[in-house]
């Protein structure tokens, strides 16, 4: 199994779509469109454990990557998620290396970390089948953290230097509220501080992603360097479809 961070070596633009239905029936269908990897979110959207599993046994059959992004970094949801198969994930609002460093060590089994042991009923180690999981697990694991604070850019540097964060991802809607440019993503002074943060994370050798607000900005940010980036949601997608097919029946 090709994990995300390897995929995220090669190169070339990962493009992504976001999940926030909450629906393995709507995972399946954005599955099977040619994505590079779907995020389900456990932060803003209605998901359990029960339905992100649904989601992720929807889309296993197709070769995307599934992200999660967990609704905050503590252990017991980490061990969780980790043994449901969901390898990668993305942790919002990671303001500290001293955070970041934690988040790692939930990801590992003793001595290296604190994750609990499972094997034998575990889906990320096909039920116990993998006789070799216990010690090859952090070859599966991505760890993704999200920057989209003051704080988070002031320390970014630290951040992307600790071992284990595999890629940092850049939350441009947060960062803006936080800099005073609530609503306002692509405020100048926001895309510089993306800009800064962006070089910073190449220069750690760590790929970097964003959350694109429209398809142009996804291929600006493809230009200046990203590795990875979410082109809207499902829900966005919805919603478009429908006004258009709306206003075109109504000639509007």
């Amino acid at each position: 199994m090709t994990s995300f961070r390897d995929k995220l070596r090669t190169g070339k633009p990962l493009i992504g779509l976001w999940q926030a239905l909450a629906n393995n029936y709507a995972a399946e269908i954005c599955a099977r469109q040619g994505f590079d990897w779907l995020l389900l979110d456990a932060e803003h959207s209605p998901n359990t454990i029960q339905t992100l599993l649904a989601q992720a046994q929807a889309i296993a059959p197709f070769p995307v990557e599934t992200i999660v992004r967990v609704a905050f970094g503590e252990p017991v949801v980490f061990k969780q998620y980790l043994d449901l198969g969901l390898h990668s994930l993305l942790v919002p609002m990671v303001e500290s290396a001293e955070q970041a460093a934690d988040l790692v060590r939930y990801c590992r089994f003793p001595p290296r970390g604190i994750r609990g042991v499972s094997s034998a009923t575990s889906r990320g180690a096909d039920f116990g089948v993998d006789a070799d999981y216990l010690h090859n697990a952090d070859q599966h694991i991505t760890l993704i953290v999200q920057i989209e604070s003051r704080a988070g850019l002031e320390n970014v540097a630290e951040i992307a230097a600790v071992d284990g964060v595999d890629a940092l991802f850049i939350g441009p809607s947060d960062l803006a509220a936080s800099l005073g440019h609530l609503g306002d993503p692509l405020h100048p002074e926001v895309t510089a501080a993306v800009d800064q943060a962006l070089a910073v994370i190449k220069a750690a050798g760590k790929p970097a992603g964003i959350f694109a607000v429209s398809p142009q900005h996804a291929r600006d940010s493809f230009a200046k360097g990203f590795a990875f980036a979410s082109v809207g949601t499902d829900i966005g997608l919805l919603i478009s479809g429908a006004r258009a097919v709306l206003a075109d029946v109504r000639g509007g």
